[in-house]
Order: C-alpha cells, then structure tokens, then sequence
C-alpha cells in the first residue's frame, strides 16, 4: 500500500482496487452517476466536469428566469414570494425575495455534534451539483460550478453530525454547505487540503468572491436528500466489500473445519434459483476449488466420518440459503440509492417547457431511511453467521478435531489461545444486530409547526449505517484471525505442518497472506498464527487489520474477484 496520510477525514486515501483507477474526469449531467463513481470523486479526489450539452446549460438559465419573471411580477411561489414551512402564508415583497434566501442559512446553522467524515461532505456537493443540472431548480450555473471548484481544489465544507430529520431533505447540513460556498460569513469554516480555515479566506485563496443568493436558490440548496445520500452511497460500498469479505472468511472456516464443497453443487441452488443464493453459491465452489482441507464430494458421494454427522451443520450447509437474501437486499439497496443520487430533491420544482412550478416532496428522503435501516439490519445477519462460525471453530465438541479455542501450543498447559479474543467477538456482535433495528418508523411527528409532520430520519439512519460499518470492520478482524489460525491448524492435521498456503485453495491464498502481511506475521512451518498467549498482542492485530479493510488495502484487494462477481449482480448480468 502507498505510504500515505490514512485519517478518515482527508481525500488522499488509497482507492479500492475495483474502482476505475484511470484519470478521466467524472461528469456532471452527461448520464446517470453510479455509486462508484461518487466514491471516486468522494474519497480519491476525481477531478469533476460539468456537461457541455447546451440544452441542460439551457434548462438551466430558463429556470432561473421563470423564478426572476415570477418574483417581478408577484406570482405565488413557495419559498420564493412566500415564507417557508409552516409560515408559507406569509407574503414576501419582491424586495424582501433575495434577503429570504440569505437568511435562510443562518437560522438553519443549528448543527450539533461532531463533524462529518470529509468523504461525505464531498459526496454531498457532488450529488447537489447532479440534482441542479436538471435545470428544474432555479439555481444559477455559478453555484452549481462553484460546488465543483471546491471538489477540484479539495475545500470541503465542515458539517455536522446532527441536525436533518430528512424530511425537507438535509436543511442544516445544506446550510452548513451552502453558507460555506457563498462565503456568508467566518463562522462557517472549511478543511482546505488539511487545513481549516473560515469560508471567505477560502474563497480567497480559490480567487472567488462572495456570493448574494438570489430567489429560490438558498431554497434549492439547502432543500434535498443530497447529504444523506453521499453518506448512503459510501455505506453501501463499504458494505459490498465487507459482503465479500464475509464470503471469503466462510471458505475459510470451511477449510478449518474440514468441510464438504456438496452443498453448494449447482444443482441445489438451480432448483431455488434466487439470485443471490445462486451467487453465493457459485462463489463458494469457485472459493474452494482446489483445496486440500475439504471433503471434494461434488460427485454425489457422501463421506461418513464415524461419530460426525454425515452432513455439516447448518452454518456451513445453508451458507448459500442464508447468505443469498443478503445479498439480494444490499443490492437492491445500491440500486435506490443510485436513483436517488440521480434525482432531483428540491421544491417546488420548475417545468421549463411548460413553465409551471410544482410543489412536492421530493426531499423526503424515505427510501434512504428504509434502505440504511436496511443496509444496517443486513450487516446483524451477516455478523451473527460469522459468530456461529466463529463457535464452531472453537470448540472441540463440533470442530473435527481442532483444538479447544483453536490453541496453537498445545504442549504448554498455560495457553488458552482465542478465548479472549472470542469473548471480544461476542461483545461486538449483539451491537451489530441492535444497529439492525429501525429508526425510520421513530420519527417525531410534530417537527416545525406540524408541516414536517412526516419524516425519513435518512439522514439518522445513514450517520448509523456508517457507525455499524465502522464496528463491522472491527469484527471482521476478528473473524479472520480465527479464520487464520484454524486453516494453520487444519493444514497442520493434514500435512504435518503449518504452512497453509500448502493445502488453502487458491482463491482463499491472497486473502490469507494478505492477513499475515498486515500484521507482520509471515506464515512459518513450524507454528501456526498463534503459537503461544504470551507472544503477541492480539488487539494490535485487531486495528491493523480493521484499519487495511477501512482504507482498501491489501485485504481489499485479496478479494478483488469477489467484488467484480458481486458488481455483476449488480448490473443485471
């Protein structure tokens, strides 16, 4: 992995090795955005381009004209010639419509809490940037570049945490945006390639001036999905590779277990043809494909093992059963959330063609609520799957022959092996399936004057879709030690020593040394992973491993396949 700065909250991180790795620009406005290519502009700093088709630039100016003609002449707009929300009865004067939308943002500078991961942010300027090249908002052209001068240059706005109940989409968390784009004042301030600074001494560096909104476009800005969405679409990348992640670690624990490749024979899975049990199931065969450790009865046989059950156990046997409506669900997830990325969430909405305004609900942004609620509840199943497995490798009762919490020394009594480190497992899981429960459904049903009588919470649920990835990480790293050290030990019962790249298959190697190589353990011979108690401390091995999984390094890119399979469901092929 490059040496370079690993913080969360820089852009300089190391990509994920599926993403696009070429130079070319992400444009605005030509075609739909994917969640890839947000992730890109978020987290890489891909340069962002906006579209030379005349007729969006077109679309563009005509809306702002319609507002202009309609503020001149008086006609009945919400939240332009009108006050906003439960005060839309009052009347604004054609010369109070542009002080409307430059108050907007202060009454809305409310945030509370910690700031919002950089990658987030930046999302959520490129997806603002996406719903006002529709031309549908009355938004000038200078804004919408305005937002792409700040991705380019690396200038994102600091944001918090708290403050949107994703109903008039994210108005507190736009504000805090769009107060930084406009250079309203130094109490909004912004990281600047690492360094913090007020929002007018950034425009100054930039060579910009402040900015006066006009009607509408404080209204347009700040009214949408668009910081919920960013955080979603980071979330949902995150979660495919921890998807693919927990995949990989099961034909890991298949190998330690000594478990049989029969139950994921296509012929099982075609009669069920779900897609994501068929996946799960394919990606399974192709997993252990070539190892030493399982019992290869894909010809029909069936290995009776004395006091063993002929068949494995459920959590080895419904792997494919069990994991499928998983991954059916995250994608569908993804899907949404790329409808979301591409739509338009402001109100009222403008018909250029037929010039009309339409008030709506577009900035409702309940398919994020429902989809990270989701995306969280999935994260607790694929956790409690991983936990039982982690069970079954420890205890010797049900392990075919692997030693009591997977003891390396078993010569030296005082040796307890992963007992710890389970325990840590355990603790950590029932936290994942709590985040699983909903908070869409909680949602206060009063909020200013009763207009947001209805609400996503969107923005709730991604912020906790993103704290149950970042504890998913954590226990990933557990899952794999334990995965580790049972093939080391495995190996060991078949060969005669501990080397498992000997007997692994060939799709489970690179995962297995790149474990190794992140925590500076090479494999050896002569012991496993975990020899004895006293020899390491396992926490560091925890963060080491944690942290290569957040910033996509070598574990990442040891299941390079198992993504590009799992993108494929993901295009319908």
């Amino acid at each position: 992995m490059d040496t370079i700065s690993l913080s969360k909250n820089t852009v300089s991180q190391p990509s994920f090795p599926f993403l696009n790795s070429s130079e070319a620009a992400v444009i605005v406005g030509d075609r739909p955005l994917t969640i890839e290519e947000v992730i890109s502009v978020a987290r890489y700093g891909a340069q962002v381009r906006l579209t030379d088709k005349m007729e969006k630039l077109a679309n563009i100016a005509a809306s702002c004209d319609f507002i202009a003609r309609g503020v001149e002449s008086g006609d009945p707009i919400y939240g332009v010639t009108t006050g906003f929300g439960g005060m839309a009865n009052v009347v604004i004067s054609p010369e109070s419509a542009t002080l409307l939308q430059n108050n907007l943002m202060w009454y809305h500078k409310v945030g509370a809490g910690k700031r919002l991961p950089l990658a987030d942010v930046r999302a959520a300027m490129l997806l603002r940037a996406n719903s006002h090249i529709a031309g549908a908002s009355g938004i000038r052209l200078e804004l919408i570049e305005r937002m792409l001068i700040f991705l380019n240059a690396g200038v994102t706005p600091h944001v918090c945490e708290f403050g949107s109940i994703g109903a008039s989409g994210d108005l507190t968390p736009l504000a805090y945006i769009t107060g930084a784009l406009i250079g309203l004042s130094s109490d909004y301030t912004v990281d600047f390639n690492g360094e913090e600074m007020d929002a007018p001494t950034a425009l100054e560096k930039l060579g910009l001036q402040p900015l006066q909104l006009l009607p509408k476009e404080g209204l347009a800005m700040m009214n949408g999905t668009s910081v919920m969405t960013g955080i979603a679409a980071n979330c949902v990348q995150d979660t495919k590779i921890l998807l693919a992640l927990s995949v990989a670690v099961h034909a890991l624990a298949i190998q330690g277990l000594s478990g049989t490749n029969q139950s994921f024979h296509p012929y099982i899975h075609k009669l069920k043809p779900h897609s994501g049990q068929v996946w799960t199931g394919e990606q399974m065969l192709e997993l252990l494909t070539g190892s030493s450790l399982i019992r290869d009865e894909l010809d029909g046989s069936h290995d009776y093992r004395e006091e063993h059950p002929i068949q494995d156990r459920y959590s080895l046997r419904c792997l494919a059963q069990y994991t499928g409506p998983i991954v059916d669900g995250i994608e569908e997830v993804a899907r949404q959330v790329e409808i979301e990325i591409n739509s338009v969430t402001d109100n009222p909405l403008i018909d250029v063609e037929n010039q009309a305004s339409y008030h709506g609900g577009n900035f409702l942004g309940q398919y994020i609520g429902v989809g990270m609620d989701r995306l969280r509840y999935y994260i607790g199943l694929l956790a409690k799957h991983l936990d039982v497995q982690i069970a079954y490798l420890v205890a010797p009762e049900f392990n075919n022959g692997l030693s009591p919490s997977l003891v390396g020394n078993q010569q030296r009594s005082v040796n307890m092996g992963l007992k710890g480190l389970q325990i840590t497992g355990n603790s950590i899981m029932p936290l994942l399936t709590f985040y699983g429960n909903s908070i869409a459904d909680r949602y206060p049903t009063h909020a200013e004057q009763y207009n947001q009588n209805i609400n996503s919470q969107g923005f709730a649920s991604a912020n906790l879709a993103r704290t149950s990835i970042e504890i998913f990480q954590q226990y990933m790293a557990v899952a794999l030690i334990f995965a580790v050290q049972a093939v080391d030990l495995r190996t060991y019962a078949v060969v005669g020593h501990y080397d498992a790249r000997a007997t692994l298959s060939p799709a489970t190697q690179d995962l297995y040394m790149a474990v190794r190589n992140v925590v500076g353990r090479p494999p050896s011979q002569d012991r496993p992973y975990v020899w004895n108690d006293n020899e390491q401390a396992l926490d560091s091995h925890i963060s080491k491993i944690a942290d290569d999984i957040a910033y996509g390094g070598q574990i990442v890119t040891a299941i390079t396949r198992i993504l590009s399979n799992l993108k494929e469901i993901g295009n319908g092929e």
